[in-house]
């Protein structure tokens, strides 16, 4: 609570929830995105802690970069998670916090994450289009192999692709 009261919007928030009627004055004073969420009955407060309401979720709402970076790396980048999808990383932030801007700032870190962007690069050789293969007019004219490199061993008798 120390830290919202500290945060200019959050200060104002905290004032007008812990108020009986509506204050036009304070109101006033509320920036978007505060506002639009105010007035749609987004914010509530339980043991003095401000959460903000999405649909069927609540989550804490933080102003603190420090705790926004920390909620980034856990909902993305946790050793116990892995790197999941930019859906998936979403899904979890949505339920563990807010703060102005979220999905914006979630789509940075994850677009700058490299351990999340290196297995999407292109790695080898560039891939051709297929080769037209005239069909054969007698048996065994023409043959074609497939070869199917690199799988690992397995079966009773450890065979490979080869």
């Amino acid at each position: 609570m120390k830290t919202h009261a500290k945060h200019k919007q959050c200060g104002i928030l905290l004032q007008l929830l812990q108020q009986k009627y509506r204050s036009p004055e304070l109101e006033s004073q509320l920036e978007e995105p505060w506002l639009r969420d105010y007035k749609d009955n987004k914010f509530f407060l339980i043991y003095g802690l401000l959460y903000h309401r999405e649909k069927h979720t609540s989550a804490l709402t933080i102003i603190d970069r420090d705790h926004i970076s920390l909620i980034l790396q856990e909902c993305h980048g946790c050793p116990y998670m892995g790197h999941m999808s930019e859906n998936r990383t979403k899904e979890r932030a949505a339920s563990t916090a807010w703060w102005p801007k979220w999905e914006q700032e979630l789509s940075e870190y994850i677009n700058t994450c490299e351990r999340f962007q290196k297995p999407k690069r292109k790695h080898g050789k560039k891939y051709r289009l297929l080769q037209h293969i005239e069909e054969p007019k007698h048996p065994w004219e023409t043959i074609n192999m497939d070869w199917v490199t690199g799988l690992v061993p397995g079966g009773k008798e450890n065979f490979n692709s080869c």
